[in-house]
């Protein structure tokens, strides 16, 4: 028999199935997920714990019309297949493929871009306002994870929602099953009835009634609120002018459908409150979601990953490193805005449970309540994701840099990030940094400088920022001892044997450019230095290569505009002044658009930042 999903190419041939069907599909969607996602790797428990929420919402509203805005949108693989993407899955975050996260170019469906957290409520209010402007009927759905109402911006988002009566669903899909005893029979009973025409039209009428008697008023407001409370978690959002429903089974699809039906016919701001399970219907991811949220390829029938025995990882060399140094020093403080698997802080978490801290998905406050502790004699190191520190720039600069407290930025995830594209690369923090006075920023050209580079990081009186890529580098072997590098000074790899200074070409590199540009510079016998620092750049030895070097070429793993090359430009710019000297310059990294995702290597040979495309790109210039 044909599966049922292999006849669904829209949410208008879902809405031709019936109740047991619409179950059947959930069995088959689930299954299928597993099986794609085991083949391509990507974000599998997240995905898993939707699928019914996913079929109930394309069931109820009349998509693409109605709007469903996804937070974060790593949990949107069941809406991607239901929406005419179910084939495309096989390419998923492949060069060409479709993407990890929602793209409002890849499909009509997707109303909005997601990638980062806490965006989806302020979004919908956007899209609900726009209705109403319009004078359309149209819905807007905003789907957010307990873990994205950890932000501020989602509470920013609801306050203003509550006030201004749009149409707006906000749905929080809660998945910590701290209050999965509060879910069943009687309060998915109670949610219906809470979401229907009958009880808003009773509450309506009543509320109109007492109006005119301000005790009694008073009196049955408190009481709706005790007796709701009772059941519900609902005081909070109704304070903010949302009309709370829930808890419902998030994997109870009769319940989902019932409730959302009923709510679509409700006006104004409406919030409904759903508990599902990480990794549902796929038992290892039932028992690890975390190993389960972000997963390379494994074998669909037991989880386990395909072998893939790689090198240490950056990221691995930070998680030990601080371990290491916690031992040495009992003033340093661990913090991390809700990555502490991805920043590699869980041995320092066991081993120092008193000196983590997890602030959640807010990085604004992970800064400021760094600089608290800078402020009274700790000494914080904030893990944190290079994509992520672009939501906590004034804090950076206003709570920590002005105040020059020292503060390490371990920042992970530099440059490309491969499969999960542009939402999630680390293309602008050496822009973005290099402006703000008082931080010292590092780029370390393989692991055991990167060890070198905390170690540097942490001594330094002031805010230092040390940067590093994804993945591995160049394999080299870790020094375990605690080594500080002098500070703003780069040291030469290779130096050329051209003797005419007129043709000798010095390559300057930052950060994990330095392998590629070392084959670049044994092709071409340039001179080769690893600068280490973008700020301070290295001035002296700048002017020192500058007496017998004429073409100047930078290789960074960041945007173009503003970054280390741009330093170095207005270092030898300086140079220039005051000796008179000419060189040919060249600066080579990111361009000024975003790089899709696909496979790293490929990508930065496509950005011409492989060996062959800085030769190729040196070439031209001095021909």
């Amino acid at each position: 028999m044909t599966p049922l999903l292999d006849s669904i190419n829209s949410p208008l041939q879902l809405k031709a199935l019936n109740r047991k069907q619409l179950k059947s599909l959930v069995l088959e969607l689930r299954a299928f997920i597993v099986d794609s996602v085991a083949k391509t790797g990507g974000h599998l428990a997240s995905n898993l714990g939707v699928v019914e929420l996913t079929v109930a919402l394309h069931y109820v509203f009349n998509t693409p019309d109605d709007r469903l805005v996804w937070d974060v949108g790593h949990q949107t693989y069941p809406h991607k297949i239901l929406t005419g993407r179910r084939e495309a899955m096989a390419s998923l975050r492949k060069a060409n493929g479709i993407a990890g996260f929602p793209r409002r170019t890849e499909s009509e469906y997707d109303a909005f871009g997601t990638g980062h957290s806490s965006t989806s409520i302020s979004a919908a209010l956007g899209m609900a306002v726009a209705a109403q402007k319009a004078g359309l009927e149209r819905r807007a759905v905003a789907i957010i994870g307990d873990g994205a109402m950890s932000a501020g911006m989602a509470f920013e988002g609801l306050n203003n929602a509550g006030s201004m009566g749009a149409n707006l669903l906000v749905i929080l899909n809660d998945n910590d099953m701290s209050i999965s005893n509060n879910v069943g029979a009687l309060n998915n009973y109670l949610s219906k009835l809470l979401s229907s025409r009958f009880y808003g039209s009773i509450k309506k009428s009543g509320k109109k009634i007492l109006s005119t008697m301000p005790p009694m008023m008073k009196f049955a407001k408190r009481a709706e609120e005790h007796v709701k409370g009772m059941v519900l978690p609902s005081t909070l959002f109704e304070e903010f002018g949302f009309n709370y429903i829930g808890p419902v089974d998030g994997h109870d699809l009769d319940a989902l459908i019932d409730t959302l039906q009923n709510i679509r016919q409700l006006k104004g701001p409406q919030f409904l409150h759903i508990v599902t399970q990480k990794g549902k219907g796929f038992e290892p991811a039932e028992e690890d979601p975390n190993k389960f949220h972000g997963i390379g390829k494994f074998d669909p029938c037991n989880g386990d990953l395909l072998a893939n025995a790689g090198k240490k990882t950056y990221t691995q060399v930070f998680g030990e490193w601080l371990v290491d140094m916690a031992a040495q020093d009992e003033r340093l403080i661990g913090i991390t805005p809700a990555m502490c698997d991805g920043s590699s802080l869980n041995t320092f978490a066991a081993k120092y449970p008193q000196r983590y801290f997890d602030v959640g998905i807010a990085e604004q406050h992970a800064l400021s309540f760094a600089a608290g502790m800078a402020c009274d004699g700790l000494k914080p190191v904030v893990a944190i994701y290079s994509t992520f520190l672009q939501r906590a720039y004034d804090q950076l600069v206003h709570d920590i840099a002005l105040q020059n407290l020292p503060v390490l930025l371990a920042i992970d995830r530099a440059g490309l990030v491969g499969a999960d594209g542009p939402t999630h690369a680390g293309s602008f923090d050496l822009s973005y940094l290099r402006c703000i006075p008082n931080v010292l920023i590092m780029a370390p050209s393989d692991e055991n400088e990167c060890r070198k580079m905390l170690y540097t990081g942490y001594q330094y009186e002031g805010v230092a920022a040390v940067r590093y890529p994804r993945g591995s580098g160049t394999g080299a072997v870790v020094e375990q001892t605690m080594q500080a590098i002098p500070i703003g000074k780069g040291e030469i790899k290779r130096l050329s044997s051209v003797k005419e200074p007129k043709n000798k070409i010095a390559i300057l590199s930052f950060g994990s450019m330095l392998a590629a540009c070392l084959h670049a510079g044994e092709k071409l016998d340039a001179t080769v230095v690893n600068m280490r620092f973008v700020k301070p750049i290295d001035q002296a030895l700048l002017t020192k290569l500058a007496m017998d070097h004429k073409v100047f070429v930078t290789v960074e793993e960041n945007a173009v505009m503003g970054g280390a090359g741009t330093a170095t430009m207005e270092a030898l710019q300086a140079i220039q002044n005051d000796t008179g000297l000419t060189m040919q310059t060249l600066c080579l990294g990111l361009p000024d658009h975003f790089i899709e995702h696909g496979v790293h290597e490929t990508m930065l040979a496509e950005c011409g930042l492989d060996a062959e495309g800085i030769s190729c790109a040196i070439a031209r210039l001095i021909t």
